[in-house]
């Protein structure tokens, strides 16, 4: 059966956001022939950024999914949860899997990341990691009885597990190895400006501070730094970022480098073969440039334009202007764009108050925005870098809303 046809098998590995958006993209399309759905996790799939903040602040916050099971029967979904893929053979087009095989005439991979640890550490008591559901079950018990936490990284996920427990009163010490936190997502003056949240709210940042090592002693856990300092702890939650979940395509023939590799139509290069989200690395047009996101919008935005080529034979493009954003405190933190830049400066608020936007340019043109506190600036913002808009233009926008 060739992919542009209406029937068929939809293959899609991974039952998180980008693979809901695939199976809902291909019925939406027309697709008449039959979807497979597997998911790693026994848990239908849910909504990951509560999982980082409301859910971590407040017990009685529930449990966050995406749709009940009617919706996959709805869709007419084979829901295959609990299965993990081990292999794939696109030549035979053959998904290897815990239990057994699956044949596919369109496959989209949506595997999603895995949580980085510390070496070592797998399996300490006290130690957590946050990526699933089940993650955040138990970070959530733990923080009921801790009264001291240390997060090891000063990124989006440490920085949400430590806003979310300093709402809940408990003292929180984040170690970040870098001298300066988010400078690959945010710049070195806007991570260290986004970072000033920290202090502002008591939370005790250090930054250039490793970890050398975790003990488990009398009276809870001890962090031991890389300066030589030294911190007791209830529990310690490892933010230190994520990989692409594509171990078990090695061998597979599918070009791996930091996620698969794909073409600018989220191809990964083999016939009926397509990824989405977190895995894929793809040629984003609109910046020139290969990219690789871990955000939301983009992966519900790369699920549907996947399945779509995949089962219509369409060679739509996935071109964006990135967005995500995070909350901190009582701040929502929202970028769009590329933090590469010639010059950054403020244009709106003040840093030192904690509430701002700041562009960033590229060359003669406004590559991104970043809005503290101004949550009806950003789209405004990703409008205006979409359209391939110019600094001038963008300063002056930023002077219509003074």
């Amino acid at each position: 059966m060739s992919s542009g046809s209406s029937g068929g098998r939809l293959v899609v590995v991974g039952a998180s956001l980008a693979g809901l958006r695939a199976v809902e993209a291909a019925r939406r399309d027309g697709f008449t022939g039959e979807i497979v759905l597997v998911g790693d996790e026994p848990h239908l799939p849910y909504d990951r950024p509560p999982l980082s903040k409301a859910f971590l602040e407040d017990d009685s916050a529930p449990e966050p999914t995406y749709q009940p099971p009617s919706h996959f029967a709805d869709l007419d979904v084979d829901l295959r949860l609990g299965t993990r893929a081990t292999a794939l053979d696109p030549v035979a087009r053959l998904v290897a899997t815990a239990g057994g095989e699956i044949r596919y005439d369109q496959l989209v991979i949506a595997t999603g990341s895995t949580a980085r640890t510390l070496p070592g550490l797998e399996g300490l008591p006290g130690v957590h990691v946050l990526r699933t559901l089940d993650d955040a079950r138990g970070l959530r018990q733990a923080l009921d009885l801790a009264g001291r936490v240390v997060v090891v990284g000063a990124g989006f996920i440490g920085s949400e597990v430590a806003s979310s427990a300093r709402k809940r009163g408990l003292s929180v010490t984040v170690l970040e190895a870098a001298q300066v936190p988010l400078e690959r997502a945010l710049g070195p003056e806007m991570g260290g400006a986004v970072s000033a949240l920290h202090a502002a709210n008591g939370t005790d940042l250090r930054c250039g501070v490793g970890v050398q090592g975790i003990h488990q002693g009398s009276t809870g856990l001890r962090v031991e730094a890389t300066d030589g300092s030294s911190f007791d702890a209830d529990l310690v939650v490892v933010g230190v970022g994520a990989d692409p979940a594509t171990e078990w395509l090695e061998g597979s023939g599918l070009e791996l480098k930091d996620g698969i590799v794909c073409d600018a139509t989220l191809s990964a290069g083999f016939p009926g073969v397509y990824a989405a989200g977190d895995v894929a690395r793809w040629f984003n047009r609109d910046f020139d440039v290969e990219m690789r996101l871990e955000h939301w919008t983009s992966a519900a935005e790369q699920g549907a334009i996947a399945a779509r080529n995949a089962v219509t034979g369409a060679c739509g493009e996935y071109r964006t202007v990135p967005y995500f954003w995070s909350d901190w405190y009582d701040r929502r933190i929202q970028f769009v764009g590329v933090p590469t830049a010639d010059h950054v400066t403020v244009v709106t608020g003040d840093p030192a108050e904690g509430r701002f936007v700041a562009l960033f340019r590229s060359g003669s043109r406004l590559a991104g925005a970043l809005c503290v506190g101004y949550p009806a600036h950003t789209m405004k913002y990703r409008r205006l870098i979409g359209a391939a808009a110019s600094w001038e233009d963008g300063l002056a926008f930023a002077d219509s809303r003074r």
